[in-house]
């Protein structure tokens, strides 16, 4: 019986010298302004090479095929992410923390929303998804670090917590991302409620007086 042998998601190589890491930065970036423009159906190795200004021999050189692109995209952009979200860390609270997290995740979404969109998408197919379980365990650990504070509520099950606070932050700021909201200060407001309802955490906040029509 013959396999199929998956394709390889990894790059081929790493850049060693500055003007190889130069080229990959420059070939990533030529990746998510296609995937900008066209979304990941438009995503093609000849436009992106020739977006970048290289050949795709060059290109191959880095990247064996498209979903190899898109991996070390979506790395790059998590990146990013989780060193935003381990600031929270250094908050003192652990509901100051969780206004932190909260505040990068919706920047993140909202910083270049069309990538952010696509992305989204595409790391949820399983053989992506693989690539970036360990990037997500470590955001999976900020959280479980922000749920140990003495100013949050312990939770029946911290594990199950976790994944649900993940749960409710994407669930939220990916559906603002896809209706195209730019209001941060809102959606953030929307995601901070959800959380501290989930939480249990008290809403301190003086309700607002109703003005009579």
């Amino acid at each position: 019986m013959k396999t199929t042998r998956r394709a390889s998601l990894k790059p081929r190589k790493l850049p060693q010298q500055s003007r190889a890491q130069q080229t990959v930065a420059t070939i990533l970036e030529a990746a998510a302004l296609v995937l900008e423009a066209k979304g990941a159906d438009g995503l093609n190795t000849n436009l992106v090479a020739q977006r970048a200004g290289v050949s795709v021999g060059t290109l191959y050189q880095y990247f064996p095929n498209k979903d190899a692109l898109i991996v070390a995209l979506s790395k790059r952009e998590q990146a990013v992410f989780l060193a935003e979200a381990e600031g929270a860390l250094n908050e003192r609270t652990g509901q100051s923390a969780l206004k932190h997290l909260i505040t990068v995740s919706v920047r993140q979404q909202l910083r270049r929303p069309a990538l952010a969109r696509v992305l989204d998408f595409e790391e949820n197919r399983p053989a992506i998804a693989r690539e970036l379980a360990r990037s997500k365990a470590a955001f999976r650990g900020v959280i479980e670090q922000i749920l140990a504070r003495e100013d949050i509520p312990p939770q029946p099950d911290v594990q199950i917590a976790t994944d649900d606070v993940m749960a409710i932050v994407r669930a939220i700021v990916d559906g603002a991302g896809e209706r195209g909201e730019t209001d941060r200060a809102a959606l953030e407001g929307r995601v901070g409620r959800a959380l501290h309802g989930y939480l249990g955490i008290a809403d301190t906040t003086p309700a607002k007086p109703r003005t009579r029509k």
